[in-house]
């Protein structure tokens, strides 16, 4: 891993720190090296406004900032500096992160944020979207990004391997654990069809 930082994730206050958590997770499974650090749009606007100029001599390539509520921080950074500019709204507010999304993504022509999901989904698919910007000009971490994909797309055909089992088992089961049979949870005619149909059931790995 470089040790010198290519994203800065930036929050609004450190009780945001449990989400953006997501993000910087994410970047330390690629091995990137980010800076994290806390700056307000409206609190602190001239280190805000100073960190997003500096950005690019500092050797950043990305820059993902969180902020809930009115959520400008994502666009001072974008109107500061070149560099491409993350957002992550932030669910701090009775509005529950609409007012924050709402705020982050509605940008003006030529100053774009490119705004994620709400809350930890979203710290999460910043850091995989740092990831592939930086995978642009990195063809190791562009395998990496191949490897995952190709990982999550393997889990997810695995998991209809069993389904016809669990089906089964699902059916035969009442809420305590205890064995029903069909006949217990469906009357008669359908747990007869019901029945027969688990028996046909066969995923395409299993029908060939």
């Amino acid at each position: 891993m470089n040790d010198h930082p290519l994203v800065a994730i930036l929050m609004g206050s450190d009780s945001d720190l449990p989400v953006m958590a997501g993000c910087a997770r994410v970047l330390a499974e690629y091995q990137i090296a980010y800076q994290v650090r806390v700056l307000s749009a409206h609190r602190t606007p001239e280190a805000a406004t100073h960190f997003a100029r500096e950005a690019v001599a500092q050797g950043l390539r990305v820059i993902v900032a969180g902020a809930g509520g009115a959520a400008h921080l994502a666009g001072v950074m974008a109107a500061h500096t070149t560099l491409p500019v993350i957002g992550v709204p932030l669910a701090s507010s009775p509005l529950s992160g609409f007012d924050a999304l709402l705020s982050t993504v509605q940008m003006p022509p030529g100053v774009p944020v490119a705004t994620v999901g709400v809350g930890p989904m979203g710290a999460a698919n910043a850091g995989h979207l740092a990831a592939g910007i930086l995978a642009l000009s990195d063809p190791g971490l562009a395998q990496k990004l191949a490897e995952r994909r190709q990982r999550m797309t393997d889990e997810v055909l695995a998991q209809s391997r069993d389904l016809p089992a669990r089906m089964t088992q699902i059916n035969m089961t009442d809420k305590d654990g205890k064995s029903k049979g069909y006949q217990g949870l469906i009357d008669k005619d359908k747990a007869a069809e019901l029945e027969k149909l688990s028996q046909r059931v066969r995923t395409p790995e299993q029908a060939k």
